[in-house]
């Protein structure tokens, strides 16, 4: 039994452990007994307004969030070693502003007419579809830039660029619209993982595991380009195949994430590094199922802390990524500025 097994297994437990805690805590308090009762066998519960709680807010909140940062961090993952950049992450490609570019359009364009406290039907499907045409605009482009210049570098330069592009076009909306429109675009960029219903989360759980598989075919290529892109092609790997594939199913990630949860900022971006710190090695047999793993874990464990005591309510989602990630990325920083001073 190899290490990485060991850890992805030992992981795997306390991932359950974690979904099983985000189906027993939140604002209103229901008995564990009751919880079991009604989830595992399908009994109403004491109260009928538990049974709603369970079915409809706890159990989807907590299979999104399993999703959402399992196909986050296998996006920042392979991003990391196709660009060498310890800093890339799923919105450094401009795919997450494509997303905001298009639930911005719907939002402030449309005067702010679509409120945040409960979206019409209509007006979800909206904000969904208009959110996932938008990054899945931004990544043809990404790809057709791809065709035309070879440097992986240069790539992630246009990627940036774009964003920039993107965030203009946002602040320009932003200053037109009404105060209602920019307010329900803000609440939408604070991200959450209550955004997925139990009647969607098939759909959303369908995309996204299609992703997860998509990676899980890039484990070989991704070894070798580790070597960079010369060895990788002497092992007869065609690089450029690969990065096309890896940037279609990065913007297939990232495009529903988005579109369903809002921009969440440093799952993509720390995780990777604290699955690297924690399993000692950079072979993706091993690295990429740990990471998956490891995404599903912080994910629980931030929507977990989003829960205030009592009754308070839920605070934002992005409120709380930052101080998790933000910490890993600057050990990151300091441990590879100490290495470089060694050599």
């Amino acid at each position: 039994m190899t290490k990485g097994f060991k850890y992805s297994l030992l992981l795997a437990l306390l991932v359950v452990a974690l979904f099983v805690v985000n189906l027993l805590v939140g604002s209103v308090r229901i008995p564990a007994d009751e919880v079991m009762r009604i989830l595992l066998l399908g009994e109403e519960g004491s109260k009928a307004s538990w049974s709603f709680i369970l079915w409809e807010s706890r159990l989807p909140q907590a299979i999104t969030a399993l999703l959402c940062g399992s196909g986050l961090a296998v996006c920042g993952l392979m991003l990391q070693t196709t660009f060498r950049n310890p800093l890339a992450d799923p919105s450094i490609l401009g795919i997450n502003s494509g997303a905001s570019l298009g639930v911005a359009l719907v939002m402030l364009g449309w005067g702010g007419s679509i409120s945040t406290a409960g979206f019409t039907l209509s007006g979800f499907i909206l904000v969904l579809l208009s959110a996932f045409a938008g990054a899945m605009i931004v990544m043809g482009i990404i790809l057709l830039f791809s065709t035309w210049v070879r440097s992986n570098l240069i790539l992630l330069i246009v990627g940036i660029m774009i964003g920039y592009i993107i965030s203009s076009v946002i602040s320009l909306l932003n200053f037109f619209s009404t105060a209602e429109g920019v307010q329900s675009y803000l609440v939408w960029g604070l991200g959450n993982f209550s955004g997925v219903s139990l009647q969607q989360l098939p759909l959303f759980a369908s995309f996204t595991l299609l992703g997860l598989a998509g990676a899980l075919l890039l484990v070989k290529p991704l070894n070798a380009l580790l070597l960079g892109d010369r060895y990788a092609e002497n092992l007869g790997i065609n690089t450029r195949r690969v990065r096309n594939w890896l940037l279609v199913v990065t913007g297939l990630l990232t495009a529903v994430s988005t579109a369903f949860c809002g921009p969440i900022s440093f799952i993509g971006l720390a995780v990777p590094h604290m699955a690297r710190m924690l399993l000692g090695m950079s072979n993706h047999r091993s690295l990429l199922p740990f990471t998956i793993l490891m995404g599903g874990f912080v994910a629980l464990f931030c929507n977990l802390v989003c829960v205030l005591p009592g009754e308070s309510g839920i605070i934002p989602l992005n409120a709380v990524t930052p101080i998790i990630g933000a910490p890993v990325i600057i050990y990151v920083l300091l441990a590879g500025r100490n290495s470089h001073r060694l050599n």
